[in-house]
C-alpha cells in the first residue's frame, strides 16, 4: 500500500513518449501540469526514484526537469529531505500578490490601447463562461480553468511578449493561493462581478479604470488566501 505521500498514492502519469518534444521538455510540462492541477499538492515531496519508475526517463533527466522547475518556482529543494511542491510563505505569498496586482494592472492597460473591438467582445465572453461554470460547480479547479480562457484572451490583446512571460511565471507560482481564495463561499460570484467591471472599463477605453479595477480584484482575491496562510503559519 503507498502512503499517502507518494507519487502513486495521488499522480498517475504515463512513461513519457517518443513524441517531437525532448524529453526532458515533456517530463517538465507532465510535472508543471500535474502541480497546477493539484495531482502533486504543496509540500508533497517528489521522491526521484518514484519519478523515474512513474515516467519511465532516466535519474538526469528527472533531475534537470527538477531544476527547471525549482527556477520556475514551482518546486523547492529542502536540504536534507530533497525537492518537494512549493508551498509559498505567508511573506512570499504577500509579495507575489502585490507584484501580480502591479503586472496585472500593466497588462490591463495594454490591452485597452492595443486590442481590437473583436478582442474585448471574445474577453466579455469569457467572463460569461466563468460565470456559467461558477453557476453549476463550486470546484476550484473548474472556475480557475474558466477563468484562465479570460488571461489567455487578456494577454494576447495585450501584446507584450515580456509582459506574457513574467505573468505567467507569476500565475504558476500563486495557483494554490488563487484555489484557497475561492474556496471562501460567495467569492466565486464576487469575482465575476469584479472581472464584468474590469471590461465594461475595458471596453469604454478607460485604461486608468480598468487598470484601477484589476488592482482592487487581485487585492480583493488575496483576502482569504492571506488570512489561510496567517492561520496556517500560526498552528
Amino acid at each position: 500500500m503507498p502512503s499517502t505521500n507518494s507519487l502513486a498514492g495521488s499522480w498517475t502519469a504515463e512513461p513519457m513518449g517518443r513524441v517531437a518534444a525532448p524529453l526532458r521538455e515533456q517530463v517538465i510540462a507532465a510535472l508543471r501540469q500535474a502541480i497546477l492541477d493539484f495531482q502533486l499538492k504543496p509540500g508533497q515531496r517528489l521522491v526521484e526514484r518514484e519519478l523515474i519508475e512513474q515516467l519511465g526517463v532516466s535519474r538526469t533527466t528527472i533531475r534537470e526537469a527538477l531544476r527547471e522547475l525549482t527556477s520556475e518556482g514551482l518546486v523547492t529543494v529542502v536540504p536534507q529531505r530533497g525537492a518537494m511542491v512549493s508551498a509559498p510563505s505567508l511573506e512570499e505569498a504577500i509579495d507575489l500578490y502585490e507584484v501580480r496586482a502591479s503586472l496585472e494592472s500593466l497588462v490591463v492597460q495594454h490591452f485597452v490601447e492595443r486590442a481590437s473591438d473583436e478582442e474585448i467582445d471574445k474577453l466579455r465572453e469569457t467572463v460569461r463562461d466563468v460565470a456559467k461554470v461558477a453557476e453549476k460547480t463550486a470546484d476550484t479547479r473548474e472556475i480557475l480553468g474558466a477563468k484562465d480562457a479570460f488571461y489567455l484572451v487578456l494577454i494576447a490583446g495585450a501584446r507584450s511578449a515580456a509582459l506574457q512571460q513574467l505573468i505567467e511565471g507569476i500565475q504558476a507560482r500563486v495557483q494554490v493561493l488563487r484555489a484557497t481564495s475561492l474556496s471562501e463561499q460567495g467569492r466565486p460570484h464576487e469575482m465575476v462581478a469584479e472581472l464584468e467591471a474590469i471590461v465594461d472599463a475595458i471596453a469604454a477605453r478607460d485604461a486608468p479604470l480598468a487598470s484601477k479595477l484589476t488592482a482592487e480584484h487581485i487585492r480583493k482575491a488575496s483576502v482569504t488566501a492571506l488570512h489561510s496562510l496567517r492561520e496556517a503559519e500560526a498552528v
